[in-house]
């Protein structure tokens, strides 16, 4: 979805359409939409907040949002429309990555956004990607890469976050990495497991790429990694086409998917919203 990929269509989605297919047809199973798009005001304001507003209305999910870098004014507007969680990566720990593979912004610029959230009320999760360091310092180096998770996993619990994601790169379709190797499952496994120790009470999502890495057993493996949020595609399907992660021909997860995943890991959805969810206490059991 990179700008420079110009043989993509670009679109924004409707937020008409958007409020039918979330107030009107949603699976039964979900509690919270989360709002994601490109770093693109246009869409914040015509889209995202009339959107929120009418979610917001119907009383019945909590609504978290991912788009990017904004102005104070926008985020204030996202607030005050109802949205209360806000979803910022940082991506990467090293400044040198993030500038080398072109991120949006700097590293330095990312992070100041994350602490503003945070002082004016936001609640915000931010997440990274590992495998990144490979790409830059191509060859084999296990020590690089454990450097490289452990000052991310230790950036991520020095922020004010009230959750993290870890995702494996996965090269996509017509980007410059197109043919560099996957990231190992275990080293995203490994974060996940070293987030959930050091921060119990946080939201740790098993994302959708755990099965790319690992086909058939990756998603499963993040449940049992700590995750506790689990996450549907809802794109709607005459966009879905060239809303492109990884791949064309990608895993869509869908609620069938996910709740045959959470039956084999003998878990079931929670009815509890984010929430509320994290105005709780943190259960002794953790």
């Amino acid at each position: 979805m990179r700008r420079d990929h110009k043989a993509l269509p670009r679109f924004r989605a409707r937020a008409e359409d958007l409020a039918e297919l979330l107030l009107d047809h949603r699976p039964s199973s979900i509690t919270d939409v989360n709002l994601q798009a490109g770093e693109d005001p246009i869409a914040v304001r015509e889209v995202a907040l009339p959107l929120i507003r009418w979610l917001k209305e119907s009383g019945t999910l909590g609504v978290s949002v991912c788009l990017g870098t904004l102005d104070t004014e926008l985020y204030e507007a996202l607030r005050e429309a109802g949205a209360s969680i806000y979803i910022m990566k940082f991506e990467s720990a090293d400044p040198g990555h993030y500038q080398a593979l072109r991120a949006p912004g700097s590293l330095s610029e990312r992070l100041r956004h994350i602490r503003y959230l945070a002082g004016a009320g936001w609640k915000v999760s931010s997440g990274f990607i590992a495998g990144l360091a490979s790409l830059v310092s191509p060859g084999p180096d296990p020590e690089s890469a454990s450097r490289e998770l452990e000052a991310a996993v230790s950036l991520a619990s020095e922020l004010p976050l009230i959750g993290c994601s870890v995702s494996p790169f996965i090269p996509g379709e017509s980007t410059p990495h197109a043919g560099s190797s996957a990231a190992g499952i275990d080293e995203t496994l490994n974060s996940m497991a070293l987030l959930r120790l050091a921060r119990p009470d946080w939201i740790i999502p098993a994302v959708s790429a755990l099965h790319l890495a690992q086909p058939g057993e990756g998603y499963r493996r993040g449940l049992r990694c700590g995750a506790n949020l689990a996450t549907i595609n809802l794109t709607p399907e005459p966009v879905r086409g060239d809303y492109l992660l990884y791949k064309r021909e990608r895993f869509i997860m869908t609620e069938g998917r996910l709740l045959d995943a959470l039956a084999q890991e003998n878990l079931e959805p929670s009815k509890v919203g984010l929430g509320p969810f994290l105005e709780s206490p943190v259960p002794a059991s953790l």
